[in-house]
C-alpha cells in the first residue's frame, strides 16, 4: 500500500516537473525542474526494488549530467526567452502533430503492455545491469555517446569562444 502511494508521489511530482521544465522561459529553472525530474525517476526505481538503478539515476544524471548543463549555460551566457518568440502557424501545427503522435505511440504501448503481477518479476540488480552493460551489444552504444557529448562540448567551447 504504502509502496503505491510513493509511487504515484513520485510520479506525480515527476509529471508536474516537467511541465515546469517545458513551459519555464529560464533555462536555469527548466534545469532545475529537470533535477526534480531527474530525482523523482530515482524514488520511482527505488520504490520499485532497484536501488543500484536508483543512486545511479541520482550520481550520474541528476549530479554528473546536470552540472555540466548547468555549466554550460552559464558558460553560454543564456539569457531568458523573449515573450515575442511562439512560433508561426506551421511551426505550432508541426508541433501539434509531433505531440498527437507521441500520444498515440504511448496509447499503443500502453495497450499492448503486460500487466506484472510484482516487484519480484522485475529485475535490476547489480549483476543483471552490469551483465548487459558490459556485452558486446552495448560497445558501441557506449563509443556514440562519448563521442556525442565531446562533440557538444567543443560546440559549446566555440559557441562561448566566439563571443570572447
Amino acid at each position: 500500500m504504502i509502496e503505491s502511494v510513493l509511487f504515484y508521489t513520485f510520479a506525480a511530482l515527476a509529471l508536474v516537473s516537467a511541465v515546469v521544465v517545458i513551459a519555464q522561459k529560464s533555462p536555469f529553472y527548466s534545469a532545475f525542474g529537470l533535477i526534480v525530474v531527474l530525482c523523482s525517476l530515482s524514488g520511482i526505481f527505488a520504490v520499485l526494488g532497484s536501488p543500484f538503478i536508483a543512486v545511479i539515476q541520482l550520481v550520474v544524471y541528476a549530479g554528473a549530467i546536470m552540472v555540466l548543463f548547468l555549466f554550460v549555460l552559464m558558460l553560454l551566457n543564456v539569457q531568458r526567452e523573449t515573450d515575442d518568440v511562439g512560433g508561426s502557424a506551421p511551426l505550432r501545427l508541426a508541433a501539434a502533430a509531433l505531440a498527437s503522435a507521441f500520444a498515440a505511440q504511448v496509447a499503443a504501448v500502453i495497450a499492448r503492455a503486460r500487466i506484472v503481477s510484482g516487484p519480484e518479476q522485475y529485475e535490476a540488480s547489480t549483476r543483471k545491469v552490469a551483465e548487459l552493460l558490459f556485452s558486446p551489444a552495448f560497445l558501441y552504444v557506449f563509443e556514440a555517446t562519448s563521442i556525442l557529448i565531446l562533440a557538444a562540448l567543443v560546440g559549446a567551447i566555440v559557441l562561448a569562444k566566439r563571443d570572447l
